[in-house]
């Protein structure tokens, strides 16, 4: 009421379930928790609108529509047509991603009426709009296909992603880094499990079992009556006594 705006129906049901959302994940590197993903959706207290105020406390400082620059449009060819800092577009934060840049969701045409058509743009440091979805269901599923790694945001821009944040991106999302190449190679990020190897049986060699040595029948006499002499002899002494 007080922006004279409607929610789209996917944000807005999203905040009749949960007020906001954050998740954070981290990494064990040496024994010692490192804080590494983050994922936010501001909430409806938080939904602030950028544009309108000054950037610094000072007398007469700029105002991020004096800092726009017009020479960039890009509603040229396919490219959508960037959202302004001024009263042409309503524009409301939806991530601070870290201080890394905002993901917006924007009113591109706010005059004489506000459309209730919306789009889910990011703003870089630089004050560079880029596009990201047009609604805000297609940008949820990108925030969660992404783990909230550190500046995935950048993917979605012509420089991409920091060094630092494409060695993340390299152990937890190789595929989404690595796009080129996953195109080119359809199965190289592909699991290949051939049962056979892997349920294959070991064959076990047999344990022979030892035989005791076989006795020559000349060897079982002599035993046989070395075993009667000591039996009548056994029983000769017994008769003497």
């Amino acid at each position: 009421q007080k922006n004279s705006c409607v929610l789209p129906e996917d944000l807005k049901n999203f905040y009749l379930m949960t007020d906001g959302f954050q998740m954070t994940w981290s990494v064990k590197t040496d024994d010692t928790p490192m804080p590494l993903g983050s994922m936010v959706i501001n909430s409806v207290s938080k939904l602030c609108r950028l544009g309108g105020s000054s950037m610094y406390t000072l007398p007469n400082a700029p105002t991020l529509a004096d800092l726009e620059d017009d020479t960039d449009e890009e509603g040229n060819g396919d490219k959508p047509e960037k959202p302004h800092f001024d009263s042409r577009s309503l524009i409301f934060e939806l991530d601070p991603c870290n201080g890394n840049g905002k993901v917006c969701l924007v009113y591109k045409h706010a005059e004489p009426v506000v459309s209730p058509d919306t789009e889910i743009w990011f703003l870089d440091r630089a004050l560079y709009w880029h596009f990201l979805t047009k609604t805000f269901t297609a940008y949820y599923r990108l925030l969660i296909t992404h783990l909230g790694l550190p500046q995935w945001q950048y993917a979605f821009t012509s420089y991409g992603v920091s060094p630092q944040a494409k060695q993340w991106f390299n152990m937890y999302k190789p595929i989404t880094i690595n796009t080129a190449l996953l195109s080119e190679e359809a199965d190289s990020f592909v699991n290949k499990l051939d049962p056979n190897k892997v349920f294959k049986s070991k064959n076990k060699t047999p344990v022979l079992k030892k035989k005791p040595p076989s006795q020559s029948p000349g060897s079982q006499k002599s035993h046989t009556s070395m075993t009667s002499a000591k039996t009548s002899s056994l029983a000769g002494n017994s008769s003497r006594k």
